[in-house]
């Protein structure tokens, strides 16, 4: 019989696999090809879509290598080995001990649960870590799927902001769960 891999709450599993610096590189450098390769496996090529993301994180990585397991890492359906999207942290906690978490999950695999099972995934990932205190999400007012995935979690407005690229954004944080 088949081992379910989805939570009692019917939340896909997953797993994160995190982008090295060279399959930032490449995805910067505008080659699923060669990124997929350095990854090990087939990247789905709408990665190429958000190449201002890989150039600005493959910046902080150049910058300061250590940063580089806090940014990007793939999102797996644990199952079928599907890549889904792509997830990480803004860059590693800041002075008070907060990390901002982004994600992205494919079209095709969109309102099946995998955004809420990422996030779930960055929050205990930060939460394992030393010197987390919180975790915030920015989100556009008018991003109800976003709003809605973050609000099983505990999330609270803590302010807005306005982003240089997307506008008008709503800051959300939640403790870090130690």
């Amino acid at each position: 019989m088949p081992v379910s891999t989805r939570s009692a709450n019917n939340v896909p599993k997953i797993e994160l696999a995190l982008l090295s610096a060279s399959v930032l590189e490449a995805l910067n450098a505008g080659s699923i090809d060669r990124a997929s390769a350095e990854f090990g496996r087939s990247l789905p090529p709408s990665f190429l879509d958000h190449s201002g993301l890989w150039g600005y994180r493959i910046a902080q990585a150049r910058e300061d290598p250590t940063t580089l397991r806090w940014l990007v890492r793939a999102v797996i359906d644990a199952e079928t080995q599907d890549i889904v999207g792509h997830a990480g942290f803004h860059g590693p906690p800041d002075e008070s001990g907060m990390v901002e978490i982004g994600y992205t999950i494919e079209p095709d695999f969109r309102r099946r649960g995998y955004a809420r099972a990422t996030v779930s995934a960055l929050i205990d990932y930060a939460g394992s870590e030393p010197g987390v205190t919180r975790v915030r999400a920015s989100i556009s007012p008018h991003n109800a799927a976003s709003l809605a995935t973050i609000r099983p979690f505990g999330f609270v407005q803590v302010g807005e902001q306005i982003d240089e690229i997307d506008g008008l954004e709503l800051i959300y944080e939640v403790p870090s769960q130690r």
